[in-house]
């Protein structure tokens, strides 16, 4: 007879919704722990739904009792909730994680970004105690960065933390054959991502702007959506780059493999970050990556072996990055093979899902002891990573 498995459910925006949690969660159902664990997905948050203000009010009047009731139904053992601590997502998933409570399941909380805690209500010290307390009552706080592990566990020292950064699905790249592109050929740069000023995309392309203006040959490709989408195609114009810029709209699937294989250069530039998949994507691509030192970014990219680093708002980096890898065609190549190492050795979804089918059966057996021995493992692990 077949042992009845363990119904967890798990909160984060629609499936189809372009979201790097949204990519988690497809990610987690597709993996191993969807084949020991009964998964259950409860769609939380604005993306990928269309509603006016009145629909709105009414989800999230609703959707706590809509969770309680699921639980309860399901005998759900284990509620993951996938957040992020901003303003909107703290209150709102507040009351998830009091109503798990109340019906009896483990809580996992999920943090993908957002301010650090010590820093999250300004210095209100009746509100930040209040936050602290509230962090106490999941069973597992789960983030995706060293510095936001070494941030929570000096916030909430009680409570069990750990670092489980993001992973991705690495077959479909194993099997992608990249080529650098013909040192006599410009160097090919694609930004994947959200089209947002917090991206670096400006600067981006005024780092496009002074290295061509160098006589660097480069051509660079921006793939993706947002609000600065028709704001960033009028500055190209303005600084009389539209001929190397080409803006691709959103990618997918095969796509968007397509696209790394055919890229000499990842840039990311972003004045914030949790751990991006394009990131990592880009990486198992055997695509070298331009980037700033925030977030998880600094646990997966080593300055030298697998990118550059640049300071933020920095415009002329940028460019000085973009010229020292033009011009040395056999670094970048070598790059490109340490990326792919990286990612296959410590980012993919085979691995995640094997840690949290661990952390998920020692929060299920209702001992925080042996999520105490599950944290200590992870951070020897990632301390050898």
């Amino acid at each position: 007879m077949t042992a009845r498995r363990s119904v967890a459910i798990l909160l984060a925006p629609c499936r189809e919704a372009v979201s790097g949690v949204s990519t988690h969660l497809d990610l987690l159902l597709r993996s191993r722990l969807g084949q020991e664990f009964a998964l259950v997905h409860f769609q939380v948050g604005s993306e990928g739904r269309s509603e006016g203000k009145v629909g709105r009010l009414t989800r999230l009047l609703f959707s706590p009792i809509l969770l309680a009731a699921g639980i309860l139904r399901r005998g759900a053992a284990l509620v993951h909730l996938n957040t992020s601590l901003n303003a909107g997502a703290y209150w709102r998933d507040l009351a998830y994680v009091c109503v798990a409570r109340v019906c009896g399941a483990r809580v996992l909380y999920q943090v993908h970004g957002g301010a650090l805690p010590q820093h999250f209500f300004r210095g209100n010290r009746l509100f930040t105690a209040f936050l602290r307390w509230t962090l106490l009552l999941p069973d597992a706080i789960v983030v995706l960065a060293r510095s936001e592990l070494e941030a929570y566990q000096r916030f909430v020292p009680r409570q069990q933390v750990l670092a489980l950064p993001n992973s991705i699905d690495w077959t479909a790249y194993a099997r992608l054959q990249h080529e650098p592109s013909d040192p006599a050929m410009p160097l090919r740069l694609v930004y994947i991502g959200r089209l947002a000023r917090e991206k670096g995309l400006y600067e981006l392309l005024r780092a496009v702007r002074l290295v061509d203006t160098q006589g660097t040959g480069v051509r660079l490709v921006v793939a993706g959506s947002g609000p600065d989408d028709s704001p960033l195609r009028r500055y190209a114009v303005e600084l009389g780059i539209e001929n190397l810029v080409s803006f691709a709209g959103p990618v997918y699937g095969k796509d968007k493999i397509n696209l790394l294989g055919a890229a000499d250069v990842f840039v990311l530039a972003s004045y914030a970050e949790g751990l991006p998949y394009a990131l990592l994507e880009s990486m198992a691509a055997g695509v070298p990556v331009i980037a700033t030192r925030v977030g998880a970014i600094p646990d997966v990219l080593v300055s030298g072996l697998h990118g550059l680093f640049v300071p933020l708002h920095e415009s002329h980096a940028i460019a000085r990055a973009i010229a020292m890898l033009e011009a040395d065609r056999e670094l970048l190549a070598r790059m490109g093979t340490a990326c792919r190492a990286r990612i296959s050795e410590f980012y993919s979804i085979d691995r995640l899902a094997a840690e949290f089918c661990e952390l998920y059966s020692a929060l299920c057996a209702t001992k925080r002891t042996k999520v105490r021995q599950f944290a200590d493992k992870i951070v020897t692990t990632i301390v050898d990573r």
